[in-house]
């Protein structure tokens, strides 16, 4: 067999493996995939679908029991939709510095009891969570996620990148300034993750730089209507990425649910309907990695010297813009 029948055999086989590998494993979901002798062999994830109120300490409560529940579910991590603390309250008036001033003392530190109280439950239930509140940093307001393990310590804080300005409450917000993956400890062994928030998605450099830091699984919290475009967002970030990517939306009423897992070959894993509910995701580690070994895709061949225009700052007609606040785009929005 000469050399180039032997590389175009090995490519054969690699495509095969490709395509077979969606086959071997199931469409999961609430179904625990086990061991012959019992145990879980995926892991699982948690994702609390649910619109939270106005009511700060009624929001905690409930994070809680879902945190509970999600444990009596077997889940390995509790993945919560965007700012759960308070909610994407649409009726305040920015103008009103009273109204505003409610608002911000709501904020929470992420060293404070807020996430202690959850670093304790994590403790307590030996399950991981990500969650997702308005945080005080310094005086100033931004989204957070904390991704907490389940032995309670806190792995990092990462504030959404990208905020959406048109919007008055994004637009009181400072942007965060860096994407974050830890290597989460579970019973499975560590697991690579990163979290990107809501908007975010919209911009494909996010889930490529938590890819290339080494993210296996992208969490997402998100808040917003969820249509099919939306929702293949998903799908593609993890395809071209060759990571799983796993996302909590806000049930119907302040949201339309549809929350949603895909695997690292794009396949559906999980796509909730509209009502509240706590669902289960499952991610097969072992498929997940051996794809990751073999895929075309991701950081196989990729040719950074040519991405230049991606790191320019410089925006160019016709997206000029002008925020919630009468801000252009162009203006250093690292204050609000």
């Amino acid at each position: 067999m000469t050399n180039r029948m032997r590389r175009n055999l090995g490519l054969v086989l690699m495509i095969l493996n490709l395509a077979i590998l969606p086959a071997l494993s199931s469409n999961c979901g609430a179904e625990a995939a086990e061991s012959p002798d019992g145990s879980l062999t995926a892991l699982r994830i948690a994702v609390v679908q649910a619109d939270p109120s106005i009511d700060f300490s009624a929001n905690l409560t409930r994070a809680m029991e879902y945190c509970r529940e999600a444990k009596r579910k077997q889940a390995d991590l509790v993945l919560f939709p965007e700012m759960f603390s308070v909610g994407y309250q649409t009726a305040i008036d920015f103008e009103s510095p009273d109204e505003v001033a409610v608002w911000k003392g709501k904020a929470q530190s992420s060293d404070g009891s807020f996430t202690r109280q959850f670093s304790q439950l994590a403790r307590e239930l030996e399950v991981a969570i990500a969650i997702t509140y308005l945080e005080d940093r310094n005086g100033s307001l931004r989204n957070a996620t904390s991704l907490i393990d389940r032995h309670g310590e806190l792995l990092f804080t990462y504030a959404k990148v990208h905020t959406c300005r048109f919007f008055p409450m994004e637009g009181s917000l400072v942007p965060g300034d860096e994407f974050y993956v830890a290597p989460l400890d579970t019973r499975l062994g560590p697991v690579h993750v990163g979290v990107m928030t809501c908007y975010d998605r919209e911009f494909p450099e996010s889930a490529r730089v938590l890819m290339l830091k080494g993210a296996e699984v992208i969490l997402t919290p998100n808040a917003c209507g969820l249509d099919e475009l939306r929702l293949k967002q998903f799908q593609v970030r993890a395809w071209e990425n060759s990571v799983a990517t796993v996302m909590a939306n806000y049930a119907s009423g302040q949201g339309n649910g549809r929350s949603c897992a895909y695997a690292a070959d794009g396949r559906e894993l999980l796509l909730a309907d509209q009502q509240a509910a706590v669902y289960i995701a499952e991610i097969d580690l072992t498929e997940l990695r051996r794809l990751r070994e073999r895929t075309f895709w991701g950081a196989a061949w990729r040719r950074p010297g040519l991405y230049k225009p991606v790191t320019e700052a410089k925006i160019q007609a016709p997206f000029h813009r002008i925020d919630a606040f009468n801000r252009p785009n162009s203006q250093d929005l690292s204050t609000p």
